[in-house]
């Protein structure tokens, strides 16, 4: 899923002038990345706050238009008021066609109903609800599918059983140690 956005280039910074831009209706933001100098910018809170309902959109790589030359990135980090939730500041990460890059992608478990474990009463426990991985920009998942539907009673799924789209590694996996295999989902055996 790919998305623009429209935004200004910040002259000021600092916490007073982040302040204003938030009474303003903006919210500050950076762009960095890709060895190129860091950029400050500013985008409309109501479009971002709109747009950022659909979660696929945290995984999506976002074209910044506006701000001096087109950038090409993904949101690397969101920063959101504790007492009202609104989004007070974003880190863009700059994403070329070329270069890895490493994000959390949210794991969909599909198929729970028709587990047979949990069909003959047996407890769902979902370990990890995320997983690191990397990839190029134009291989980011927006999420990653696992199928729960043929888990027995005392089984669980490990990092290395899950099925991952082409050209993406979990990063987990590549440390070469065993030790970070680690279980995603299992289902608790039945007591009778």
């Amino acid at each position: 899923m790919s998305q623009s956005w429209t935004a200004e280039l910040r002259t000021e910074e600092g916490k007073g002038a982040s302040r204003r831009l938030r009474h303003a209706g903006k919210i500050p933001a950076i762009i960095y990345g890709a060895g190129k100098e860091a950029k400050s910018i500013a985008l409309l809170s109501n479009t971002v706050e709109r747009t950022l309902q659909n979660n696929d959109m945290f995984n999506s790589v976002l074209t910044v238009k506006g701000a001096g030359e087109d950038e090409t990135c993904v949101i690397k980090d969101l920063q959101r008021h504790p007492a009202t939730g609104s989004i007070t500041h974003i880190d863009f990460q700059r994403a070329s066609d070329g270069s890895n890059i490493v994000k959390r992608v949210p794991l969909d478990f599909q198929g729970r109903e028709k587990s047979p474990g949990v069909k003959i009463g047996g407890l769902m426990s979902f370990m990890q609800r995320t997983v690191e991985v990397r990839c190029l920009t134009k291989d980011l998942p927006t999420k990653i599918i696992v199928d729960v539907s043929k888990m027995e009673a005392g089984e669980s799924l490990r990092l290395s059983q899950l099925e991952m789209p082409a050209g993406v590694v979990l990063t987990a996996l590549t440390h070469g140690s065993a030790d970070y295999d680690q279980a995603v989902v299992g289902i608790g055996k039945v007591r009778r």
